[in-house]
């Protein structure tokens, strides 16, 4: 049988032999799968690796925000040669969607066969803890991969394509993954190692101090969730099962809003686990590097001469208009978007903010600047000592309690429980201290509050608009529409360097070809060498023939 990327990618032989922290993003040692899971070090050796892709720039540290330049909260900041993403017009073929994907099968590769060693390891003697720990960590990365790839690819009509190890006989023969019928399909698979590690993993408060950071049961609690809500595209009946697990979330596993908005974003260890953690990618800045890179891609280019940051990824004047319904200078506001005059601080100095390089916005993020504050940031460890390769000390979000309560307000919208909607939007609007709603909450007010409470976080805004636009709620439909087939606004300055500049308000100054939304561009096309390669085994989507 004829092999490919994906096989390859999907293949056991992907470890590495050193020891590594969970948080170190690095790839070390040569490839071996020969020496793994006869004690416990080895274990946590095999699932360290597991972590790995996650953190890389591959996928969180910065390949997967590209996608968002096709919505309109984000623009790039800087010229790219795969202007596509961003004007609808895929092709599979763009360097973002192609390495994304192959990282993904790699994850799912090295937790296929560490879940096939450690279960062929428990059907003849009793695992450690250490040992059934690693393996609920392995089903759990084994399903975020899988979920990232199967609503991003997958329809109804055809899924993504996946395979167990455990379950063939004899060991898996390295050829293609089969493509599952459907992706409802792989969201029942995904559910299911989702179920699995959370038989095998701790509570949260369980872990030590060096383990935290690690997969735990609530985190795979609010990816069943996440899978329900996107499931719910094609089921209505899944938004039942999103209010189910979200409530288990909250009564079985204490899981609660922080104090402030910005206590998420905090670069003080002592903020980092709080009531609304759930799931992140720990940074530990200093010149280890572990963790997500975004924080340094998405800050100013060079830094003011200060510190290497890269100028990718900007705010738009349309999410910063969406934010300032609430009140100009309100708190989420503030905490999330820097524009022009406003004061923050930076290695130690109180700057107004301007934004001289690269291709304007007139706005940066403010989510992820808070390590970047200290005078001696970059020595004492809360920014990475190496500029080209800029993370820091931040708990980088990926599942907070605050998407959870929006996804459930979500789900009582689409259930006919709208007060208790109204519940679930209020308590997110106060703990920013924003006014209630005014009356009873409406799919208006939903689209509102989940784009500006998790906007420039990879909650995926720009596939919130897309199955949006699949919704039977037509509110949610229009709205989704109406920002699908918009270009993204900015603000351009008569004199970019001065922070007092008069501005005018229009188009960004890229990417300005955006196509028609059509429905198929729902998801992405595959790279068109992996059909080619496959004789057949993998189906190109619908609308990309």
């Amino acid at each position: 049988m004829k092999k490919n990327i994906l096989l390859l990618a999907m293949s056991a032989a992907l470890f590495t032999t050193s020891c590594s922290d969970f948080l170190d993003v690095q790839p070390e040692g040569n490839a071996t799968t020969t020496t793994y899971f006869t004690n416990d070090q080895q274990a946590i050796d095999a699932v360290d690796a597991l972590y790995e892709r996650f953190h890389q720039e591959t996928l969180y540290g910065r390949e997967l925000f590209w996608e968002q330049g096709a919505a309109c909260d984000v623009v790039w900041g800087r010229g790219r040669g795969y202007n596509s993403l961003a004007t609808l017009r895929y092709t599979g073929d763009e360097s973002p969607l192609r390495d994304t994907f192959k990282a993904l099968y790699v994850v799912m590769g090295r937790a296929n066969w560490a879940i096939e060693q450690l279960v062929g390891k428990q059907n003849k003697t009793t695992l450690t803890a250490i040992e059934k720990r690693s393996l609920g960590e392995a089903y759990f990365t084994r399903g975020w991969a899988h979920f990232l790839v199967a609503y991003r690819y997958g329809l109804p009509e055809q899924g993504v394509p996946f395979i167990r190890y455990e379950y063939i006989d004899g060991g898996y023969d390295n050829s293609i993954p089969p493509q599952q019928a459907s992706v409802i399909d792989n969201y029942k698979l995904i559910i299911e190692d989702m179920d699995k590690a959370i038989e095998c993993l701790p509570r949260f408060e369980e872990y030590g101090a060096d383990d935290r950071g690690r997969a735990h049961d609530a985190a795979a609690v609010a990816f069943k969730a996440k899978v329900y809500a996107y499931w719910a595209t094609w089921d209505a009946t899944q938004w039942e099962n999103v209010i189910k697990m979200v409530n288990e979330l909250e009564t079985v596993y204490g899981r609660n809003l922080a104090e402030t908005f910005a206590q998420s974003f905090s670069s003080d260890f002592s903020d980092w686990w709080n009531k609304e953690y759930i799931w992140t990618i720990p940074g530990n800045g200093g010149s280890q590097g572990g963790g997500s890179e975004f924080p340094g891609v998405s800050l100013e280019n060079k830094g003011w001469g200060v510190y290497n940051g890269w100028g990718q990824n900007k705010p738009s004047y349309d999410i910063y208009e969406e934010m300032a319904k609430d009140g100009e200078g309100n708190d989420r506001l503030v905490r999330s978007i820097l524009e022009y005059g406003q004061e923050f601080e930076f290695f130690g100095e109180t700057r107004r903010f301007f934004s001289a390089s690269d291709v304007e916005a007139g706005f940066m993020f403010n989510k992820y600047l808070d390590p970047f504050k200290y005078k001696n940031a970059d020595t004492e460890g809360y920014v990475n000592t190496n500029g080209n390769w800029p993370t820091v000390r931040l708990n980088f979000p990926i599942i907070r309690f605050a998407e959870m309560l929006l996804f459930r307000a979500e789900a009582y919208l689409m259930t006919n429980k709208a007060a208790s909607a109204t519940a679930d939007l209020n308590r997110i609007r106060l703990r920013s201290n924003l006014t209630p709603l005014a009356g009873t909450a409406t799919m208006k007010d939903l689209y509102h509050e989940r784009r500006c409470e998790l906007a420039f976080e990879f909650t995926d805004h720009l596939f919130d608009l897309k199955r949006w636009h699949r919704s039977s709620n037509a509110e949610i439909k229009a709205l989704a529409a109406a920002e699908l087939n918009a270009h993204p606004r900015v603000r351009h300055y008569a004199d970019r360097s001065n922070p007092d500049s008069d501005f005018t308000i229009g188009d960004y100054q890229d990417y300005q070809n955006k196509a028609t939304y059509q429905d198929y561009m729902m998801v992405f096309p595959y790279e068109p060498s992996q059909i080619t390669k496959s004789n057949g085994k993998l189906k190109q989507n619908p609308g990309y023939n």
